[in-house]
């Protein structure tokens, strides 16, 4: 069998990635009254007098929902919210797999914003935090802002941030290994969607001042009537030089390219017109904007990409689980920029000095160390930013 009819044998054999399994006894009849009724009375007024205890009573404090409207999912596109299910499934097993946290998924039947909104705003005093997922641009920002403004939990769209903390991480090390200052590098983004438009803004608030963004029908420069509102918003703070042109134009000096985009975009003869020792993040999968070897036939000297069979993965599972481990762990209200921050900067610093090399920019995503190092950055970010509540 091929790996296509492997993975549907295996979900058919696994009749769903989770499960939900009793913490509790009930073998018995005190057992019984101890966890339902008339016993659970008791930590049910506790809650009504304190809603904050619904963290020590219940299960919340250690829960997150997975959400998705299905518009966007994987490299599948808008398939539809039930046909999403099962990598929701699959993303809360990671969840739990990776940091020991409870996660389970909601697949929202709607493509209306408020609808979307308020659904999730009336079931969120269930949970610790949101992970939304697979919802397609620009329709994700605006659920996340608002939803950001009317929980009190951490609301993280992963398919951005998750990405661009990862992202973070592997420039991070990359200009370690090149001997570059981030400040100094000129990079190139191809896309202007949700993740590419995250990691933008994320690599800016790490300290990239020279950006310059590439869609389909070229270069993205503030002016041009073929942006929508969100590429618009990014042609403001990114190409200042109001550069137009091909991506061929784009890279041609640039130090740093990032790929969010299309397959095969990116020629070895593009990244030999790149400025010395170029490095190559090109991360459409599965097929991503230039092969690894054909990128390093045209001189790069550090290659990424979104895939497992190649070194370097750029891979949010480094990310996500530590990110809301941290979160869940200190009871943070949400997932700000210095917390992502942190979490990149502990992701980066798992690769030691003596370990850094071409092929080995990131840590492996089974390295247990991952975890713990994000966790503990994210946590103490959120105490010193105030949003730590416990």
């Amino acid at each position: 069998m091929d790996a296509k009819e492997r993975a549907l044998k295996a979900h058919e054999q696994w009749g769903g990635k989770i499960e939900v399994v009793a913490r509790c006894e009930v073998s018995s009849k005190e057992d019984l009254s101890i966890a339902y009724t008339p016993g659970v009375a008791e930590p049910c007024l506790k809650i009504k007098d304190d809603p904050s205890l619904s963290y020590t009573y219940t299960r919340r404090h250690n829960l997150v929902a997975v959400i998705t409207d299905g518009t966007a999912v994987l490299g599948l596109g808008d398939i539809g919210p039930i046909a999403g299910m099962p990598v929701m499934e699959g993303k809360c097993a990671l969840f739990k797999a990776f940091a020991d946290v409870d996660a389970f998924p909601l697949c929202v039947a709607s493509k209306d914003v408020d609808e979307i909104v308020r659904t999730i705003e009336l079931i969120s005093g269930s949970f610790g935090g949101i992970n939304l997922e697979d919802i397609a641009a620009p329709r994700c920002f605006e659920i996340e802002r608002r939803l950001k403004q009317v929980c009190d939990i951490p609301v993280f769209h992963d398919d951005q941030h998750g990405t661009a903390v990862c992202c973070g991480a592997a420039l991070i090390n990359a200009c370690r290994l090149t001997g570059r200052r981030i400040a100094d590098v000129r990079m190139v983004v191809s896309g202007c969607g949700a993740a590419a438009i995250a990691v933008t803004k994320f690599l800016m608030l790490l300290g990239v001042q020279h950006i310059t963004m590439v869609e389909r029908f070229g270069i993205v420069c503030e002016g041009d009537v073929r942006l929508n509102p969100a590429q618009a918003e990014m042609a403001k703070v990114t190409n200042r030089s109001h550069m137009t042109g091909t991506l061929a134009d784009a890279v041609r000096g640039a130090d740093v390219f990032f790929g969010m985009s299309a397959p095969q975009v990116l020629t070895s003869e593009m990244v030999s017109t790149m400025a010395e020792k170029p490095m190559v993040f090109a991360m459409a999968n599965p097929v991503p904007e230039i092969w690894p070897e054909d990128a390093k036939k045209g001189g790069a000297a550090v290659v990424g990409t979104g895939r497992s069979d190649y070194p370097n993965q750029i891979n949010n599972v480094l990310a996500f689980p530590g990110i809301f481990r941290g979160a869940l762990d200190v009871r943070a209200s949400d997932i700000n920029e210095e917390m992502k921050l942190a979490a990149a900067r502990a992701i980066a610093s798992c690769v030691s000095g003596v370990q850094l090399n071409s092929e080995y920019i990131m840590p492996m995503a089974f390295d247990k160390r991952v975890i713990r190092a994000v966790a503990e950055a994210v946590a103490q970010a959120a105490r010193d930013t105030g949003v730590a509540r416990i």
